[in-house]
């Protein structure tokens, strides 16, 4: 399992990807789309074109591994960069845990007392 603490850096693919992919597909999108090292402790995050499914990376020092979701109805509410062209987004891990229980992000803002 993963820890959500301040520290955690988290990566999101704003573009869909194939999740038929699993480690090595996922690490290749990682390394060569995103520009990343998954050895560096991050989570990548990533979402089908539909929206329904969600798979996160992770690299824990020992290996990789795969967590993934499905949703029985409705989508993610996939946040969508300014940048046509950026190809990765980086999440407060708050924002991961708010994502993955289905809050809408898009004009949600942090409270003063929230931030850290």
């Amino acid at each position: 399992m993963f820890h959500m603490n301040q520290n955690l850096r988290v990566v999101l693919a704003v573009r869909p990807v194939d999740l038929r992919k699993s480690f090595h597909g996922l690490y290749a999108v990682a390394a060569q789309q995103l520009k990343e090292s998954p050895e560096k402790g991050a989570l990548f995050v990533f979402s089908n074109r539909p929206r329904n499914r969600v798979k996160v990376l992770c690299f824990d020092g020992t290996g990789c591994w795969v967590s993934t979701k499905r949703l029985e109805k409705g989508t993610f509410s996939w946040p969508k960069s300014a940048d046509a062209k950026r190809e990765k987004m980086s999440l407060k891990p708050e924002a991961l845990g708010l994502l993955l229980d289905g809050v809408d992000l898009r004009g949600a803002h942090m409270r003063a007392w929230y931030e850290r």
